[in-house]
């Protein structure tokens, strides 16, 4: 998971909860002091949040873009069904579709971290028009890697076939990370940052958790698709990634045409853990010459 640098809100932000047609959804949303040139959709991954890219909302704002992180249905402080149906991918990717037309600024740009790269893709596929761009963060052309799976499976077993709670799933991450470190320490996080992750899981609704991890195993490769879309595109990346290979995600940007931007000093969370390189690197794809409005048009053929 996601482990963001810090927890405050830069003063250029407030939280929220966003009124959309399809509910509403706790947001992060900060804004440039100065000149307004976009605004910026963030899509948060599989047990993130919208605090997962708190570093980036000022160094954005700052840039000029009005940037806005959300917490999908089921995550964190947006609360979700009990209904598993609720959380397949066509409902998440519609809650985006409804989340940027709440926005009001017209077609956004957005970006989606991991998990949120697979339903903001499926966003942009359905409605185009609704975005300037898409940029995929830590997000690869289908299925997670064979380690990752493995994982995912482990999970929905133990919340599934073992029936755990969700805090006796969390003390055994803990206990298997430690073990994996050889570092018994491992699983003693910083106070505010161990309380944080704490109660992020345990308000996470399980079936948001169990429907998005088979999707990260099951997601069928869509690069077809996304080459025909008429809007700029970015995957961008860490040096390392264990979700996806970088490889595989040098591929996909090359298939694509696909600006590239690869994080040095970062794994899977370029966002939270070379935030600075991060947002530079961004706010130069979206820079006006490079990202122009998007023109309304049907989506491709599926």
């Amino acid at each position: 998971m996601s482990r963001p640098p810090f927890l405050t809100l830069p003063p250029c932000a407030r939280a929220y909860r966003l009124a959309t047609a399809r509910g509403e959804f706790a947001v992060h949303d900060a804004r440039p002091a100065g000149a307004h040139r976009g605004t910026v959709l963030l899509v948060p991954g599989f047990t993130g949040s919208k605090e997962d890219f708190i570093a980036l909302l000022e160094p954005l704002a700052e840039g000029g873009l009005r940037a806005v992180a959300v917490d999908g249905r089921g995550q964190f402080e947006t609360p979700g069904p009990d209904d598993a149906a609720a959380y397949a991918p066509d409902e998440l990717a519609l809650d985006v579709l409804a989340q940027a037309a709440a926005l009001g600024d017209g077609p956004v740009h957005l970006l989606g971290h991991s998990l949120g790269g697979l339903i903001a893709r499926a966003a942009a596929l359905r409605e185009p028009g609704a975005f300037r761009s898409l940029t995929l963060m830590s997000s690869g052309r289908g299925p997670v890697s064979a380690g990752q799976q493995e994982r995912t499976r482990l999970l929905i077993h133990a919340l599934e076939g073992l029936g755990m709670s969700m805090e006796e799933v969390w003390r055994e991450m803990l206990r298997l990370d430690a073990e994996q470190s050889g570092d018994p320490e491992e699983s003693i996080l910083p106070t505010e940052h161990g309380a944080f992750l704490h109660r992020r899981w345990l308000t996470t609704h399980p079936l948001q958790l169990t429907t998005t991890a088979r999707q990260l195993m099951t997601e069928p490769d869509r690069v077809a698709e996304l080459a025909r879309l008429p809007l700029p595109l970015c995957v961008a990346s860490g040096a390392e990634d264990y979700a996806w290979p970088v490889p595989e995600l040098d591929a996909m940007a090359a298939e694509l045409s696909a600006r590239r931007v690869l994080v040095e000093g970062a794994g899977h969370s370029p966002n939270a853990e070379e935030p600075a390189a991060t947002a530079a690197r961004l706010l130069d794809f979206w820079a006006p010459t490079a990202c122009r409005p998007a023109v309304s048009s049907p989506a491709p053929p599926r």
